[in-house]
């Protein structure tokens, strides 16, 4: 058994064997890319509704483009050029905009916590690269293909433990990204030709994108429950004056209600859990010895390649 055999074994990748291990690393980018292709199609117009207000704030192509790239948050992006267009000096308007900002940006922490648990195995660099490009949409993208992959459902995947594969899971954020700065760029490109973009219903992206999401990940009644109070206490929060601060009560407080009736119903977990047990069987457990005699022969080959 050859080291790269060794390595494709234990990766578990079937395109792994396709050929040399950058062919395979770019093949696996390309399908991450290729399932982030929704996701551009609504940043698209939505990036570019941001480039187009922020050429009338005055913001330089350049500065549009820099602000997408190194900030790269959608809905707290508009909220600064809307802020920096009305502020009356500099430095109170700077401390508003960071501010305003990280209270926006807070259900990021919801986020990359739920997903943490999945990236425990990769570098602390590859880590904060991740987070830098975790969205909305990615994380609805990936929760969904970190819960289904290696496994039935997520708990399975965490104790079996499933690694995400990076040039996959990075190419969907990069390419997530690039639509995005690209958006940007043409919107301060050729704001100028277009006096208001409202009556376009640019807009209207973003939320299409996300309903689309949502029904994806809606696999049973508890599902919508989950889906529905949220939306319903998130909106009600609104109109009360929570402010951005609806967003993460209404996830916190629908997560909650979700895990409350999972755990009195048996949860849905446990109950896939339980019904794919019997079915492992005599092909489970020869399944269980290949896999640990693979293991022997990949330990036996780099103790000798190191001797």
């Amino acid at each position: 058994m050859s080291e790269y055999e060794c390595a494709a074994g234990q990766r578990a990748e079937t395109d792994a064997a396709a050929g040399p291990q950058g062919a395979a690393a770019a093949v696996r980018a390309g399908r991450g890319m290729r399932r982030a292709v929704p996701i551009v199609l609504g940043y698209l117009p939505v990036g570019f509704a941001f480039g187009v207000l922020a050429d009338k704030t005055g913001l330089s192509p350049l500065e549009a483009v820099f602000m997408s790239t190194a900030v790269f948050a959608g809905s707290a992006q508009l909220i600064a050029v809307g802020m920096l267009a009305t502020a009356a000096g500099a430095g109170a308007a700077m401390f508003s905009v960071v501010l305003t900002t990280f209270v926006v940006n807070l259900r990021h922490l919801l986020m990359a916590a739920s997903l943490a648990p999945y990236l425990r195995r990769w570098s602390r660099p590859m880590q904060a690269l991740f987070a830098f490009q975790l969205t909305d949409e990615t994380f609805a993208m990936h929760a969904v293909h970190f819960q289904s992959s290696k496994s039935g459902n997520g708990v399975a995947a965490l104790q079996s433990g499933y690694v995400p594969d990076k040039a996959e899971t990075l190419g969907l954020n990069m390419t997530a990204q690039l639509g995005w700065v690209a958006g940007s760029a043409l919107g301060a490109l050729f704001g100028g030709l277009i006096g208001d973009v409202k009556p376009l219903g640019l807009d209207y992206a973003l939320p299409a994108m996300f309903v689309a999401l949502l029904v994806a990940q809606v696999r049973g009644r508890l599902h919508v429950v989950v889906a529905v109070t949220s939306a319903a206490v998130s909106v009600g929060l609104a109109y009360a004056g929570a402010g951005q601060w609806n967003v993460i009560l209404a996830t916190v407080f629908a997560a909650t209600l979700g895990t409350v009736l999972s755990g009195r119903g048996g949860g849905p977990v446990v109950s896939q859990r339980r019904s794919a047990e019997p079915a492992a069987g005599p092909a489970g457990t020869a399944s269980a010895v290949q896999t640990r005699g693979a293991a022997r022969d990949c330990a036996e080959h780099m103790s000798a390649s190191e001797e």
